[in-house]
């Protein structure tokens, strides 16, 4: 009999991102979050399973935002709806303007030489989407939200992905409906938008 193998996502005790300043929502402060949260004695890999409904544990999450900007000056956002197949259920058929997902055991190599965080980052990136344009990618945030079960047991680190033309497409059917579009329209449709993107949406592009 074969046994399914169970993924172990990399998490943090929720104690220690509390030591470290507790917010709701989104704070620029990736230094003083980041860093001291990736250290090895604070960083594990457990069951994805157990850690799903786990609130004293945070599952760390990459979301990469994609960004264009036109020769006026216009702003649009990578957005996108999520399928069924995609692993969080919680959010099927919400839209979203992140890209991004767990960090696996698999991308630690061997233990936690080199940098799983960023290994897993660009996995993610390379299995949900093509980017057939130039890009700067740049750390500028970190995302809390207990205001639900999903958010309690996430935390997310936001990455803005400056594209220098619109040519970032979905890499699996279940990212559909994809596309960029303006800011405004996106803030003008907030509500259909899962949590983490009207956060983000209101913290980083809102007036």
């Amino acid at each position: 009999m074969s046994v399914v193998q169970v993924e172990h996502i990399l998490v943090v005790p929720t104690e220690s991102f509390h030591a470290l300043g507790y917010f709701e929502g989104v704070t620029t402060e990736v230094d003083r979050y980041l860093g001291e949260l990736l250290k090895p004695e604070n960083v594990s890999y457990r069951p994805r399973p157990d850690m799903e409904d786990d609130p004293s544990f945070k599952q760390l999450i990459p979301y990469v935002i994609f960004e264009y900007t036109d020769a006026a000056g216009n702003k649009s956002i990578f957005q996108y709806t999520r399928g069924k197949g995609q692993g969080e259920a919680r959010l099927h058929s919400k839209r979203s303007i992140g890209i991004g997902g767990h960090i696996s055991s698999e991308d630690a190599g061997d233990h936690l030489t080199g940098n799983p965080y960023e290994e897993g980052m660009q996995r993610e990136l390379a299995e949900e989407v093509v980017i057939d344009t130039a890009y700067d990618l740049k750390c500028v945030g970190m995302l809390n939200d207990d205001s639900n079960d999903v958010g309690k047991v996430h935390l997310g680190i936001v990455h803005i992905c400056k594209v220098e033309e619109p040519k970032v497409t979905a890499n699996e059917t279940e990212i559909a409906d994809a596309g960029f579009q303006p800011v405004e329209k996106l803030l003008e449709e907030i509500e259909q938008f899962e949590t983490w993107s009207s956060i983000c949406l209101k913290a980083l592009y809102g007036n």
